[in-house]
């Protein structure tokens, strides 16, 4: 059974996603949080396997709540929740440690996938947000894609082609079959690209194909 924390300052909200969640079978709602200070409390109490975190929340934002928690308890995995796909605080918190971010208005579907690929050491990106964070152009995005392009080209054309797919938000068995390989071979190219690119996750792997954009030639 995978024990969820959801957090969102909206008591109609959390009720609706318990029960999405809870009617997958596999999932259980062990806690709840109203603030980002109660998230932090409840994850040290109970110790969850997911946090369900709403990216806009009093006491302590969301954002800074992914970011404690990694600190405090890395073994809790992080997905963030929010009305905006265009949210410009989505890149902060998928840096920050999140390992996914979907929408309030994804299917029932989309949410239970998203805590079991977050379970599971996946990430899960509602496509919305994938073409969002794709698009986005960091700042110093110069930089940011020198360091992106010199650690993609330590990939094989296989391993090109893998992490090109994942930034795509596709899960391994979608990645399997655009390949056509078993979802058995493309969880070990992933986890074997994730060590070369020295990336905590899939979302981090998208992020430095982002980054690296077209002078890539993975892309």
């Amino acid at each position: 059974m995978i024990g969820v924390l959801v957090a969102d300052d909206e008591p109609l909200i959390v009720a609706g996603i318990r029960t999405v969640l809870e009617s997958a079978g596999d999932i259980e709602v062990v806690a709840e949080a109203a603030d980002g200070g109660a998230v932090l409390e409840e994850v040290m109490r109970c110790r969850p396997d997911v946090a369900l975190v709403d990216i806009s929340m009093p006491v302590l934002d969301g954002l800074s709540a992914v970011e404690e928690l990694r600190r405090r308890a890395p073994e809790v995995r992080t997905v963030v929740l929010t009305a905006f796909g265009a949210e410009p605080n989505v890149l902060r918190a998928l840096h920050g440690g999140a390992a996914g971010f979907v929408l309030k208005n994804c299917t029932p579907e989309e949410l239970i996938r998203a805590v079991r690929a977050a379970h599971g050491g996946e990430a899960f990106l509602s496509p919305a947000v994938t073409r969002v964070i794709l698009g986005v152009v960091a700042p110093d995005a110069l930089p940011r894609r020198r360091e992106a392009l010199a650690r993609l080209e330590a990939l094989t054309a296989r391993e090109a082609d893998v992490v090109r797919l994942v930034a795509e938000g596709l899960s391994n068995a979608d990645i399997g079959r655009r390949l056509h390989m078993s979802e058995t071979t493309i969880k070990t190219y992933v986890s074997r690209v994730l060590a070369k690119l020295a990336c905590e996750n899939r979302v981090q792997a998208a992020l430095l194909v982002r980054d690296a954009g077209r002078g890539w030639a993975g892309v």
